[in-house]
């Protein structure tokens, strides 16, 4: 009996689930990668991957120096 019950609410917390995620407001995918093309385009100038560092000391991709041993 504590089986059935168990399955019940676990069905139950399933469907619930679904229609949360059946609710969500959807978008085309081709209307949110014009959204993303366009955030993109307006941030370039920002995006050191794109137009470099300022100066290798701001770099976090850098080589780093090696230790050395005494």
């Amino acid at each position: 009996m504590d089986m059935v019950v168990s399955n019940l609410q676990q069905q139950r917390s399933v469907t619930e689930q679904l229609r949360r995620e059946a609710a969500i407001k959807r978008m085309p995918v081709s209307m949110a990668v014009k959204d993303i093309i366009k955030y993109i385009t307006e941030h370039a100038q920002d995006d050191c991957l794109l137009v470099g560092f300022s100066s290798q000391r701001v770099n976090p991709f850098r080589e780093k120096t090696p230790c050395t041993l005494l």
